[in-house]
């Protein structure tokens, strides 16, 4: 048997973001499109397709960029079909620091697997780099490390951004916002406690924007989390 790829001109994302066009043609603007049509993707193998797709392995580097920065999800080789009258047992599949952590747990997937994925993958595009280190920080942050949480929750929204870039404005900076309020409630360690793909597509393509009282210079980490979504 043969699979027959469409050829997609810029290559992948992770290809495009670390080369010379992350800080060149990667503007917020993109990014926050390239999100929203991602999610899009995802939610339609979640939610449009009978029995449902999980895709296990959602990186930066199986996401495909036509002309235009269009986004196309690519290499369904860890693919399963998600069967609800099963437990859906499986061999550990995907790329460290994109696996749910409940996958290496219990070896069960599900399409919350594909949801945690996303919100790193989402983190990563408006970070410029993969956000490890601030995930990590965030889930020890109840402990009494003052340095996690000082580098986690209590670290300014304008730091963890992609530096190359100058800080976004006006509406462009309540798109930003609500994007890395909406990755980070994707990224959750609880499955349970992140929402649906259908439901962050609709979100993020319905326009809503996150009202910042305060300049995003002053926003946190901490102050995301408590963002209505």
């Amino acid at each position: 048997m043969y699979l027959v790829y469409e050829y997609v001109e810029r290559g992948s994302l992770g290809k495009v973001l670390y080369g010379e066009e992350g800080k060149v043609e990667l503007g917020w603007g993109t990014r926050v499109k390239i999100v929203q049509e991602t999610a899009h993707a995802i939610a339609y193998l979640h939610h449009n397709c009978s029995p449902p797709i999980v895709h296990r392995d959602i990186t930066v580097n199986n996401i495909l960029l036509e002309p235009g920065f269009v986004p196309r999800l690519s290499d369904f080789g860890t693919a399963r079909l998600l069967n609800p009258d099963s437990s859906n047992w499986t061999a550990i599949a995907g790329t460290l620091g994109y696996m749910a952590p409940e996958l290496t747990l219990s070896m069960m997937f599900t399409d919350k697997c594909d949801v945690y994925s996303f919100g790193v993958v989402a983190l990563e595009i408006m970070m410029g780099r993969h956000p490890g280190e601030l995930l990590s920080s965030l889930s020890s942050s109840s402990s009494s490390s003052s340095t996690a949480i000082s580098y986690g929750a209590d670290m300014f929204l304008k730091d963890v951004l992609d530096q190359r870039l100058l800080p976004p404005t006006g509406e462009l900076a309540e798109d930003v916002v609500f994007v890395v309020s909406m990755a980070l409630a994707c990224s959750r360690a609880a499955p349970e406690s992140r929402p649906t793909m259908q439901f962050v597509a609709q979100k993020l393509s319905a326009g809503t924007r996150a009202y910042l009282s305060t300049p995003i210079e002053m926003i946190t980490i901490s102050n995301l989390g408590g963002l209505q979504i």
